[in-house]
């Protein structure tokens, strides 16, 4: 038998739509008070037939009215809600669907214990439901939230569902959605979700996948998605994405991908994207307009990171950050610029990696170009001596990566001087004991400092003809110097 109606003192006199709710509780069937093809959440004129007090709602779910072989549901579709619904530590066994409803007042979930919560469609002021625990699943699909949503430390068993959900407050003071230190035991799911505030998910942690793609989250000059140490244990699927304002993923672990292709992200005079610190399996920028905003990978670890070079904003914060393979494969010029743009510093951490990179796909002559733009990058931070030296070095080998520039230089060396002493030959140290003299043969004795033909201790030039010696003399040692530096450098490198 079902249980009587409640008393006076309890909810006062039920209303005829209060009754159909109260009788279709203990059976589990569902009220509809909307008309056909009406949002029922917008619509006045009915409001007082359809209009359930949220009082009798909380009696009807503590009192949970059993009938003999049912199972109890409150499903409830196209009331208005009238003052607070008020389940705070409560325990609710039946599970609880209030769509297509407009809520008066901020239900309070604080610390509640549900096995199913539903709102989709449903407008409301807000919702205080921190420390909230949902045995099943909790939606909020196509919901219009006027007023913060405060889900911190909730604990989802299942799934959280808030497609097209949109999230706006009246000020500014706190997040429009907080879903800090929560837990979702399965998918967050939120395509073309739009917030209008902060939305923070910071050290919450959801065991399946994220999906916000065509969402928009908008908060200009402040932070629009705090997700700091956020665990994800699939993918973030975030593709064509808007955001206005900061995306702060710091300290984040991402098992899967974080899918930002086509994804536009700005936040002008400040960091746009701030993913340092992170975890992340795949990393994709790609296909999506330009960063508005600094990016800032610092101290990062990425397996597959993914790099549009048409979507790298002025400033690129690269250091300490690693990754294994970088796509799209790319030469090295269209590479090197983003290692220029971490605000002037010089990070040979950074040039070291994408040499890596490189290797890791068997490119050995992009990644010479990046040791060889090491070098002259470094260059720039030493004293004048120091340059000049890296100076003689690149002009003259390459700084070693360019070993055929410095044959080049002793061939043409080598010819000037076989000219100028084949047409002026010096006179011989010690008349009669001189070996015929050979321009060739002499030169390279002047340019090679450990080669010795017997050309050059029997022969003296004169005039500026011994000036010709002595800059051949100073300019083979010179290349000999450079040429054991860099090959010494690629050795090691190897």
């Amino acid at each position: 038998m079902a249980r009587q109606s409640p008393g006076v003192s309890e909810t006062n006199e039920l209303t005829p739509a209060e009754t159909r709710v109260w009788r279709a509780f203990p059976r589990g069937e569902s009220v509809d008070f909307s008309a056909e093809d009406e949002d029922p959440a917008l619509d006045e004129a009915r409001c007082a037939e359809r209009t359930v007090r949220a009082s009798v709602l909380r009696t009807l779910l503590l009192k949970a009215p059993q009938e003999e072989g049912e199972i109890a549901a409150l499903k409830v579709t196209g009331a208005r809600i009238t003052g607070v619904l008020d389940l705070k530590y409560a325990t609710i066994d039946a599970a609880v669907q209030l769509n297509h409803c407009r809520f008066d007042s901020v239900p309070d979930l604080y610390g509640a214990k549900l096995r199913q919560l539903d709102l989709s469609n449903s407008v409301l002021p807000g919702l205080a439901s921190a420390t909230l625990r949902v045995e099943g699943v909790l939606r909020m699909t196509d919901c219009r939230m006027r007023g913060p949503v405060r889900l911190g430390g909730a604990q989802i068993s299942g799934a959280l569902f808030m497609e097209r959900a949109r999230f706006t407050a009246l000020d500014d003071s706190e997040p429009v959605l907080q879903l800090n230190q929560a837990t979702v035991g399965d998918d967050l799911w939120a395509p073309e979700i739009r917030a209008h505030g902060q939305v923070r998910l910071t050290g919450a942690s959801v065991a399946g996948r994220i999906n916000v793609q065509d969402g928009e989250f908008d908060n200009p000059g402040g932070i629009a998605l705090d997700a700091q140490n956020l665990i994800v244990g699939a993918h973030i699927r975030a593709r064509c994405v808007r955001t206005r304002g900061r995306v702060e993923l710091r300290g984040s672990r991402i098992s899967g991908r974080l899918d930002l292709l086509h994804a536009h992200l700005s936040h002008p005079g400040d960091t746009a994207l701030r993913a340092s610190s992170c975890v992340i399996g795949e990393l994709w920028l790609r296909g999506g307009d330009r960063i508005e905003g600094a990016l800032n990978l610092r101290r990062s670890h990425i397996e597959i990171l993914t790099l549009e070079p048409e979507m790298l904003p002025e400033q690129v914060h690269l250091s300490n950050l690693r990754y294994t393979v970088l796509s799209p494969h790319e030469p090295a010029e269209r590479r090197l610029p983003m290692l220029e743009q971490d605000g002037g510093q010089y990070e040979p951490h950074s040039y070291e990696q994408l040499m890596a990179a490189y290797r890791h796909v068997g490119d050995d002559d992009a990644a010479r170009l990046v040791q060889l733009a090491k070098q002259r990058r470094r260059r720039t931070t030493l004293v004048w001596y120091g340059r000049l030296w890296g100076h003689v070095q690149d002009a003259t080998v390459g700084y070693g990566f360019r070993p055929l520039r410095a044959a080049g230089w002793l061939l043409s060396l080598m010819a000037m001087g076989s000219i100028a002493y084949g047409l002026h030959h010096p006179r011989p140290v010690k008349a009669g004991e001189a070996p015929d003299f050979n321009p060739v043969f002499y030169t390279l004795d002047l340019l090679l400092p450990i080669v010795d033909f017997g050309q050059g201790s029997a022969f003296a030039p004169e005039g500026w003809y011994q000036w010709l010696s002595y800059v051949l003399i100073i300019t083979g040692w010179i290349l000999a110097t450079t040429i054991v530096t860099g090959v010494t450098r690629t050795v090691s490198r190897q």
